[in-house]
């Protein structure tokens, strides 16, 4: 019994220093296969470009909201949102049964007054030549003379009103007021048509301009001769293009001021309107330059509300550090505190980074 005893406790030692062994051994191999991250680290740079950076978006050279002055039912719609049009083609139709009777009734008004001035005319001539030879005297002449005048009058009241008649009547086919795309249908066949009220959307397709908004305390940096470099969001396509308008007021647009960028024909054509995009105008030279300190916007960690850039610690370590950042000045975004001049941060990695990694720093 005691020689069976002490052969257990020999083998459960055996087994208890072979476990320990086995962790030390584990362990050892976790310290010697400890993952490096390869990085690229920079130190921040001073920017001495005070250029504007501003973002909008695209929209047509000129767009107009069809509607009508014409009340009464829309009784066909030629197109709907994509159609190519012409200017003077027929787009929408508007019931006119009431304006047709009204313009029998204004042009018999017309015949009639045309005869009635036709008689008075005659009657004038005759009075005339009998008074000429005594026959009449002067207050006949002046009183024919006066019908005349009242019935001339009256035929041009006449014409008027069928003028009158035949624009109303002209608001009941709505025609297109230049060539572009129907962009937008409001109403459909069967609608009542109002006064003002929206029917259709029209815009040019082959003239386009970028409508940015500047903030008022750069706004003396913007020139209307100025470049600007113009960036598509949703294709990425890059360009420089003129200031056509500045506006000189921010009274109704929230303190901003609404500038207008013609873009060139050759860069028009993968362009639609509504797409976002971002512009950078260079400041005017004469102007005194202020250094920001800066660094790239793609080094720039976003998490929830925070912003921060892994730097380089001790033992080259990555150490998350929060940072506040100011305006973004094209690939790279001021820094207004956190991050010293002299600070190296990471500028790309190579594999996944966490707080605490073991930095490789690569060139």
């Amino acid at each position: 019994m005691k020689q069976f005893r002490n052969t257990a406790i020999l083998l459960l030692s055996v087994s208890v220093g072979a476990l320990l062994s086995a962790c030390s051994s584990s362990k050892k191999e976790e310290t010697k296969t400890e993952a490096t991250v390869e990085v690229v680290v920079g130190t921040p740079s001073f920017n001495n470009n005070t250029g504007v950076q501003a973002s909008g978006q695209i929209e047509a050279g000129q767009t107009a909201m069809i509607s009508t002055r014409a009340m009464g039912y829309i009784t066909s719609v030629k197109v709907k949102p994509g159609d190519q049009v012409k200017q003077g083609q027929l787009l929408a139709t508007i019931s006119n049964d009431d304006l047709m009777a009204k313009r029998a009734q204004v042009q018999a008004s017309v015949s009639e007054a045309e005869a009635a001035s036709k008689v008075s005319a005659k009657d004038l001539e005759r009075f005339t030549q009998l008074y000429n030879k005594q026959s009449a005297s002067a207050k006949e002449l002046e009183n024919v003379n006066l019908q005349n005048q009242s019935v001339h009058f009256k035929l041009e009241a006449a014409r008027q009103m069928r003028n009158e008649i035949n624009a109303m009547l002209a608001y009941t086919r709505i025609t297109a007021p230049f060539s572009g795309v129907i962009t937008q249908k409001f109403m459909e066949a069967g609608s009542m048509a109002n006064p003002g009220m929206p029917i259709l959307a029209l815009e040019q397709t082959k003239s386009f301009q970028a409508v940015i908004a500047v903030p008022e305390a750069d706004v003396m940096k913007v020139q209307k001769k100025g470049q600007v470099k113009i960036t598509v969001k949703s294709t990425g396509d890059t360009f420089m293009a003129p200031i056509s308008e500045i506006s000189p007021s921010s009274q109704f647009s929230g303190g901003q001021y609404i500038a207008k960028i013609a873009i060139p024909d050759k860069n028009a054509k993968a362009l639609k309107a509504g797409m976002y995009v971002n512009a950078f105008i260079e400041a005017d030279g004469k102007q005194t330059a202020e250094a920001l300190l800066t660094i790239p916007v793609e080094s720039v960690v976003n998490k929830e509300d925070l912003t921060g850039v892994y730097v380089v610690g001790s033992n080259q370590q990555a150490l998350l550090r929060w940072v506040r950042l100011g305006k973004t000045l094209g690939d790279r975004v001021e820094v207004l505190s956190g991050l010293s001049q002299n600070e190296s941060f990471v500028l790309n990695v190579q594999g996944r980074i966490y707080n605490g990694a073991k930095l490789k720093i690569t060139k």
